[in-house]
């Protein structure tokens, strides 16, 4: 899309010459100019056939392309997954699934780009050979002179430059439609913040009233409603595809319902300050991004970056300190100077989170690469070591919902019931969502 000033400008200097020789030709002789401008609207409906179906053409071609791409990114980022299931010939196969697609795609825009090229390439020369045979006939009758016949053919050649705009209008086509899909994009309506302040004195409290969130279409959420007294700590749990991820996602802002109201402390978080509501609400993920030069800069990265010994002490609280003090330089250690197995970044990532932690902390299986003495150390912490407020797990760890003071149990996107774990280990259906974990240690004799 960004080369299209640069084409258009391209365009317009090549049409100049050719303009500028259609002028002269017609000082020289109306009539022989009268003679190319007839056949102009036949040039005209060529190209404008060329650019409306090079149009649709390229429109698919790109958007197969970038379905290609968004697949590759995917395959390589889980590369050693991958690698260690031994499925890379399907994941090959998954990528390129959309070739044949694309080839056709391609074939047909460069069709359209041929047959146009080699329309003009025949219409324009023929405009010219009929202007120098009329000239001709001028010059026997006496309407001209034969250096006036010079000049007309002359300028005739030099206005049979307009054949070659074809590039430049193929260049502007892919340009536009490039465009198109970039505007898609930029038609998304806009986040919208309020300037409402929390409570000074919130403790945490979040409620989801009606809250629905579709995905391509298909219902993701339904319906949600939920309340979650401050300070409590509650175990989001489900199947996979209930909706786990997209309910923290909501609960966070980190996108917005199609319909329903989240709030926290009784402020809806469309109406609250953004900067203060980053600064209260604290995210843990299953596969954390480290940004920041050093082990030190990414635990401490975020809006207000905490000092050194608070980051330490949110590293200690993650299980995360004794690894990093191994590290060669320890907490000044650069990133890419650190080889970090999962466990050990799902550590780093929940030591971010403890360390920015405000009145609600939200963690997104956060801790599903732990082994189990460490996701015990972390969930103690979570509790005790770290600033109060509610918690938010999304876990499928049995020993996870044991521990927290209330469990969210989910099913095809809606709350089924919130109640303490032992109360809703009673149902077989729920016991199954963790079928095939631990043994629930509610019942151990």
């Amino acid at each position: 899309a960004g080369t299209a000033p640069t084409t258009a400008a391209t365009g317009l200097a090549a049409v100049l010459t050719p303009v500028g020789a259609l002028v002269a030709l017609a000082v020289t002789d109306v009539w022989l100019a009268a003679v190319f401008l007839a056949g102009l609207p036949l040039l005209t409906r060529l190209l404008r056939t060329f650019a409306q179906g090079s149009s649709d053409c390229v429109r698919r071609y790109q958007r197969v392309q970038a379905e290609i791409a968004s697949r590759l990114v995917e395959a390589l980022g889980g590369a050693r997954t991958i690698a260690a299931a031994g499925t890379g010939a399907r994941e090959r196969a998954r990528v390129l699934a959309p070739l044949p697609e694309l080839d056709a795609h391609g074939r047909l825009m460069w069709q359209v780009y041929g047959r146009a090229v080699v329309g003009s390439s025949i219409l324009v020369p023929l405009l010219t050979t009929v202007v120098l045979a009329v000239g001709g006939l001028r010059l026997a009758h006496g309407a001209l002179t034969v250096g006036e016949l010079l000049a007309a053919s002359r300028y005739a050649a030099l206005t049979a430059a307009l054949g070659g705009v074809t590039g430049q209008l193929n260049a502007l086509v892919r340009g536009r439609a490039a465009a198109r899909r970039t505007a898609e994009l930029l038609a998304l309506p806009q986040v919208r913040h309020g300037a409402r302040p929390l409570p000074a004195d919130g403790r945490g409290r979040l409620e989801l009233r009606g809250v629905t969130v579709a995905r391509d279409g298909a219902p993701v959420l339904r319906g949600v409603d939920l309340a979650v007294p401050g300070g409590t700590t509650l175990a989001v749990v489900g199947h996979s595809g209930a909706g786990k991820s997209t309910l923290a996602a909501v609960a966070g802002r980190l996108t917005d319902p199609d319909s329903g109201q989240v709030l926290l402390d009784g402020v809806p978080l469309a109406e609250a300050d953004p900067a203060q509501l980053r600064r209260e609400i604290g995210y843990a993920f299953e596969r954390p991004a480290l940004f920041g030069e050093t082990v030190g800069a990414a635990l401490a990265f975020g809006a207000e970056r905490p000092a050194a010994p608070a980051v330490e002490a949110a590293a200690r609280a993650a299980g995360a300190d004794t690894f990093v003090r191994l590290l060669p330089r320890g907490y000044a250690t650069p990133l890419a100077d650190a080889p970090l197995s999962g466990g050990e970044l799902q550590r780093l990532g929940v030591a971010r989170a403890f360390a920015h932690a405000g009145r609600l902390l939200i963690l997104d299986d956060a801790t599903s690469s732990l082994d189990t003495v460490t996701e015990h150390h972390v969930s103690r912490a979570l509790l005790e070591d770290v600033r109060p407020g509610t918690r938010l797990l999304i876990t499928h760890r049995l020993a996870s919902a044991a521990r927290a003071d209330l469990v969210a149990w989910m099913d095809g996107g809606r709350i089924r019931a919130v109640a303490p774990h032992a109360l809703l280990w009673q149902d077989a259906d729920y016991r199954a969502v963790f079928a095939g974990t631990a043994p629930d240690p509610s019942t151990a004799s």
